[in-house]
């Protein structure tokens, strides 16, 4: 006889497990069924290289919620995290470099080098900053109000909103509706006259985005990247010990202490529907698993168009998910390496681990420089001097590497997900010559580096869609653009993690509050899927 689930999970990746551990928590039978061969989605750890664990796709943490990761006990399952210090390193073509750290009072000292009047500024911005995060972090938890439908708790949320802003100083209120709406530039400009540390600090608001720095927009994306921490330091990133499947893998053994199975390989073909209600599954095999609920880790596009199919759509509804923008621009190469490269701005000893390794190595020196990356992508041009973002996390975590070895991520924009004809028919065709010309960049800042290379493993846009299903190769489920945040995320009507099939529900970073490893949507979901649960026992 088949086996029926109160709940099914389709998809493992992070947001998935965290529903899944709070839902098996609550007494549910809950099943997550997974199409890769490993948990995670794009939050894993693989070994593409012999002897190497890469973390393949996302490859630092702070925005897990801090509320999650005690309430499934991630510790106790081998949660680990290296806070990363210094911060940030930027070489620049002159020979000159900046280097932020933890410590307030040393970046000052950093960026004194280009401007003493930025070195005065830059405490105040960081408090300011921090400031405005305050107000935000509880918004991140909380399940947005219903703007089109407008029940009296949807006017009760926006009412606690409206009496939460009116408290606010005026100058923390502007500063809030500037972020929403200013580029990153413009946002700085008021702050900083030094380009070398505005570029620095402009680089969050372009990851994965979009947008270039004069893009309205993107200093919300800079913002959306300050509301985390690691060891109670806001804005602080780390190294997750066993790289980033060491988040999912403890979310996965939290799930399954608490009575979830969870199955990889198994792919979902469809979402059951009858009469306007989800059923349960129908996996690639043709096997269907029956369940009182569906909860769906995909991307909206891929959960409504390819698994729920239009039939099954109200036409305005559809329309509204075809409409969502998220198409991809970023690119990962992850390399293993023979030893450490070695920066002519900063030179060190063979085999010597200086500050400059352990962070994350910015090679973009203007914002201009990023603007032109931008430009170029626009006609489905992957830029020609892309934006590297550099990480080496074999410099605190000994256990990914052979003794003597070194792992290098690269992330890195703009490779646009589509291709204008003239450049490639696909990137299948053109990601081995294009990382040729990443490494010849970095080889510019570190001669000798290209010797170093051991092993190449390349994650195009069109990479992440196929082999991580991420629709348009967007990370983060969807941009995270002004139009599509908050309660206007997926769509307008349709932000309480409910869909208009009864008994479907979205858990995963195409809902509020968006993407990066945060957690934050499994958790709201889950709150939801639980308040409907009771009313479905009861009634």
């Amino acid at each position: 006889m088949p086996q029926t689930y109160d709940a099914i999970i389709v998809g493992a990746g992070h947001n998935g497990l965290v529903t899944a551990g709070y839902l098996a928590h609550a007494g549910l039978k809950t099943l997550v069924v997974e199409s890769r061969p490993v948990v995670g989605g794009a939050c894993v750890t693989e070994e593409v290289f012999p002897g190497y664990k890469v973390s393949t796709t996302s490859y630092l943490c702070s925005l897990l919620q801090e509320k999650v990761i005690k309430d499934l006990q991630l510790e106790k399952f081998g949660y680990r995290v290296y806070p990363k210090n210094p911060a940030f390193f930027s070489p620049f073509p002159d020979g000159r470099y900046l280097i932020m750290w933890s410590d307030v009072q040393k970046t000052c000292e950093e960026i004194r080098k280009f401007s003493a009047r930025d070195a005065e500024a830059y405490p105040r911005y960081e408090e300011f900053v921090d400031r405005l995060a305050r107000f935000v972090e509880p918004l991140l938890l909380e399940t947005p109000p219903d703007i089109a439908g407008r029940g009296f708790d949807d006017w009760h949320k926006l009412a606690s909103l409206g009496r939460r802003l009116m408290k606010m100083p005026a100058e923390e209120l502007v500063g809030h509706l500037r972020i929403l709406t200013q580029s990153v530039k413009d946002f700085l400009d008021p702050w900083f006259e030094s380009e070398a540390l505005k570029v620095v600090l402009a680089t969050d608001g372009v990851i994965g985005t979009n947008g270039g720095p004069y893009t309205p927009g993107t200093a919300y994306v800079l913002f959306h990247h300050c509301m985390g921490g690691v060891g109670g330091k806001r804005g602080l990133w780390g190294f997750v010990r066993g790289g980033m499947g060491g988040i999912t893998q403890a979310l996965a053994a939290s799930a399954h202490s608490r009575g979830a199975e969870i199955r990889t390989g198994t792919p979902v073909g469809r979402v059951l529907v009858k009469s306007e209600r989800a059923t349960g599954v129908a996996l690639a095999t043709g096997e269907e698993i029956t369940a009182k609920l569906v909860v769906s880790n995909a991307d909206p596009k891929r959960t409504f168009l390819k698994l729920v199919g239009e039939k099954n759509l109200d036409s305005d509804f559809a329309s509204a998910i075809r409409s969502l923008k998220m198409e991809g621009c970023s690119m990962k190469i992850n390399l293993a390496l023979d030893g450490l490269p070695n920066f002519t701005c900063l030179p060190t000893p063979c085999g010597v681990v200086g500050a400059q390794h352990k962070t994350t190595i910015h090679i973009c020196p203007t914002l201009d420089y990023i603007e032109r990356a931008y430009d170029e992508s626009k006609y489905g041009r992957p830029s020609e001097r892309p934006m590297l973002e550099i990480t080496l996390p074999t410099t605190y975590d000994d256990s990914l590497a052979p003794e003597g070895k070194h792992l290098m991520n690269i992330f890195l924009q703009y490779t646009p997900y589509s291709l204008s004809p003239e450049v490639a028919p696909s990137w299948h065709a053109l990601k081995e010559s294009y990382a040729d010309r990443v490494m010849e960049m970095i080889e510019e800042y570190a001669p000798g580096f290209k010797n170093l290379i051991l092993h190449r493993h390349i994650v195009t846009p069109l990479d992440l869609e196929e082999e991580y299903g991420m629709t348009g190769g967007n990370i983060f489920h969807g941009e995270m653009s002004v139009d599509q945040l908050f309660f206007l995320r997926p769509v307008p009507g349709w932000a309480k993690y409910r869909t208009p099939i009864r008994g479907l529900y979205l858990c995963g970073s195409g809902t509020h509050p968006g993407g990066g490893v945060m957690g934050a949507p499994g958790f709201n979901a889950a709150r939801e899927i639980l308040k409907d649960w009771k009313k479905l026992k009861r009634g």
